[in-house]
């Protein structure tokens, strides 16, 4: 297997791209040697969802697709990021009890950390960001 692998997949910022997303990475780290009936590989599918719902919710129709993409180094380590040109970073949102949304973050942040990861937040040069989530391979059953 090569040192270092990629993959990416730039979709339309419309909720129906969300399960496009997700199955695109699940077909592509099953590819790579993930079990897909793994526990992280249902973590990496929630991740994956929250990254791509975000893309596309709190852009408000300012960045007309994201990008996911995936990398493999050195069977040591995946990074999972979702780009889009809306200039405005995440920020975790006060989670009412009543309120439906919000969480996301939270989410995301407890799904890597559980599986030994962290998340990131890149500019790019357009103005827009891209969202990282750092998750070690050796998790991986390969």
């Amino acid at each position: 297997m090569a040192d270092h692998q990629e993959a990416s997949v730039t979709l339309p910022s419309d909720p129906a791209s969300v399960p496009t997303a997700r199955r695109y990475v699940a077909d592509v780290l099953g590819d790579w040697g993930l079990d897909g009936a793994a526990e992280i590989a249902d973590s990496i599918r929630l991740i994956v969802s929250e990254l791509a719902t975000n893309a596309v919710q709190h852009t408000f129709g300012q960045s007309p697709t994201f990008t996911v993409d995936l990398r493999l180094e050195r069977q040591e380590r995946l990074r999972i990021g979702v780009t889009d040109s809306h200039p405005r970073w995440p920020r975790r949102l006060p989670a009412a009890v009543q309120q439906d949304n919000g969480r996301g973050m939270v989410i995301i942040r407890v799904l890597a950390a559980e599986a030994g990861g962290r998340l990131s937040v890149t500019p790019t040069q357009e103005g827009g960001k891209t969202v990282w989530i750092t998750l070690p391979w050796t998790m991986a059953p390969v």
